[in-house]
């Protein structure tokens, strides 16, 4: 429904509930309150759904758009120096099926704990599809964490799992198969500038 209302430009009202909140250690609850919610628990299915929702209206609402394969300038919020994992999809798909197939039960960290700042991303990007590309700072966002790095201990341990494929390997086919879906673009030299 978002993506529709984004592409017809209508407006999107979203009803949510105060399960939101979950056991809230606030009262009364204002709507700048993050809540106090299990995640996992017996409610969280409902619970995250709502949160979930509101997490994608709010997105939308910010907009999120395709930058520098359009020669728009990179954006870097702040100083860069926040931190976080990429991860390609075909190392996140092979630990899904790994965890699917198991018999363990309970939250996993699927993630790559290669940890970049996101200026080195920017420059990663920057060197991978446009070395003109220019990197332009803005004013930090709200709640962006500065650090971000999965332990994936577990998911070696218990599932003999780990990403194979690291950022610099993974973004230029990133690059190509967004040219593709994006411009129907089906060159083969982006492979080339890894």
């Amino acid at each position: 429904m978002l993506g529709l209302a984004k592409r017809v430009g209508a407006r999107f009202l979203l009803t949510s509930t105060s399960e939101v909140y979950g056991d809230p250690l606030q009262h009364p609850q204002v709507e700048t309150y993050w809540g106090n919610v299990n995640p996992i628990g017996v409610r969280s299915c409902y619970d995250e759904g709502k949160r979930t929702a509101e997490t994608l209206t709010m997105d939308y609402h910010r907009g999120a758009g395709v930058e520098a394969l359009r020669k728009e300038p990179l954006t870097v919020y702040g100083d860069g120096k926040q931190t976080r994992s990429f991860q390609y999809v075909s190392d996140l798909v092979e630990g899904l099926m790994r965890l699917m197939e198991g018999e363990h039960v309970g939250p996993f960290n699927l993630g790559n704990p290669g940890e970049f700042t996101m200026l080195e991303l920017a420059q990663v990007v920057q060197e991978t599809i446009d070395p003109d590309a220019k990197i332009e700072f803005r004013t930090n966002t709200e709640d962006d964490p500065h650090k971000r790095k999965p332990d994936i201990s577990k998911a070696k341990e218990l599932l003999g799992w780990e990403p194979k494929i690291p950022l610099r390997k993974g973004l230029p086919k990133m690059v190509k198969d967004f040219r593709q879906r994006i411009f129907g673009d089906h060159n083969e030299d982006i492979a080339s500038s890894a």
